[in-house]
């Protein structure tokens, strides 16, 4: 019998598309590291500055093209 250790050390999730076109777009245009995570229909990026997280709402239309997503997209800083 598998112990639930060995179970998960198999298990390698994957990231839908939309989550790692959102990362690049953030690190190609601004320089920084995001985490964006799915929580219902929603897109959740984090930030570390409120200045960024300002600056991506400006953004959200070119956000939504580059992770050719309808999703909403909402921001944190954190």
């Amino acid at each position: 019998m598998e112990s639930v250790a060995e179970i998960l050390g198999r298990y390698s999730p994957e990231e839908p598309d939309e989550i790692g076109a959102i990362k690049r777009y953030i690190l190609q245009e601004f320089g920084v590291k995001a985490r964006v995570g799915l929580h219902g229909e929603t897109l959740v990026v984090t930030v570390h500055s409120a200045a960024l997280a300002n600056a991506l709402r400006l953004k959200i239309l070119a956000l939504q093209k580059a992770a050719n997503t309808k999703r909403k997209i909402m921001f944190r800083i954190g």
